[in-house]
């Protein structure tokens, strides 16, 4: 496996599962030091020392990405266990309750927009402008498919994606000049723990694709690990769909 990564700090929020888990072990395979943030501390610790065995170097900080102050403070503990840089900012932590627009809790639609779209905000605001700084960077935002077409039940978790979609572009703009790229990757059905609560309807939402199968977590990391890479270093404010052709058709 290649070691482009080597000499790079990653922060991967949400890595204690699912895709952040997939793209922790990636960057991790090659080369980069990577930070992961979760709720969990128990889970946060296995992938750690997942990625400890295996060879590579990985730390765990706790956050509650609805708290502005964990927030803030996750960025500056990514910092400094990176020696003072955050080279790759992988915004992948994301909730997402549905639920019809009349009967939605006023808590849960707070918490979707904290979670999904302010905590990438303010992260991108404590770490871009150094990575701006060092002339070199990469930022890479989870969407979902939802953010491109309307689908019932889905209204806030899916305007909230399509808010972090707009900031994709709003970012490539501001931070492009200073060599900071900016892309998004936007999932379909994908197999997580996360989404386990969906049954079988996520094998029904995999049937509308061409593909016509849920990926795997494996599968949408390598396309957040590609935008990340020097490989994809003419990308810039574009969003790569990995998700069974479902955009495209």
């Amino acid at each position: 496996m290649t070691q482009d990564f080597a000499g790079r700090t990653a922060l991967v929020t949400g890595g204690n599962s699912g895709i952040g888990r997939a793209v922790a072990e990636q960057l991790a395979a090659r080369g980069a030091h990577v930070v992961i943030s979760g709720r969990d501390a128990d889970r946060g610790k296995q992938v750690v020392e997942g990625i400890r065995s295996a060879g590579g170097t990985a730390d765990f900080v706790a956050a509650e990405l609805a708290d502005l102050t964990s927030v803030r403070a996750l960025a500056k503990q990514a910092i400094d266990l990176g020696g003072g840089h955050v080279d790759v900012l992988v915004n992948n932590a994301g909730i997402f309750p549905f639920g019809p627009t009349a009967d939605f809790a006023d808590t849960d639609f707070d918490a979707v927009y904290a979670v999904n779209v302010r905590a990438p905000f303010y992260l991108v605001a404590e770490l871009a402008p150094l990575m701006a700084a060092r002339g070199a960077g990469a930022i890479v935002n989870v969407t979902t498919m939802v953010a491109y077409f309307g689908m019932a039940g889905m209204a806030a978790y899916g305007s909230s994606k399509a808010a972090v979609e707009l900031l994709t572009r709003a970012w490539a703009a501001e931070f492009g000049p200073s060599g900071v790229r900016v892309n998004a990757v936007s999932p379909g059905p994908t197999r997580t723990e996360g989404t386990a609560v969906m049954g079988d309807n996520l094998d029904n939402l995999a049937g509308t694709t061409p593909l016509q199968r849920v990926s795997t977590p494996e599968e949408v990391a390598a396309g957040i690990v590609f935008l990340a890479s020097d490989a994809a270093s003419m990308v810039h404010g574009a969003t790569l769909p990995v998700d069974g052709g479902r955009l495209a058709v």
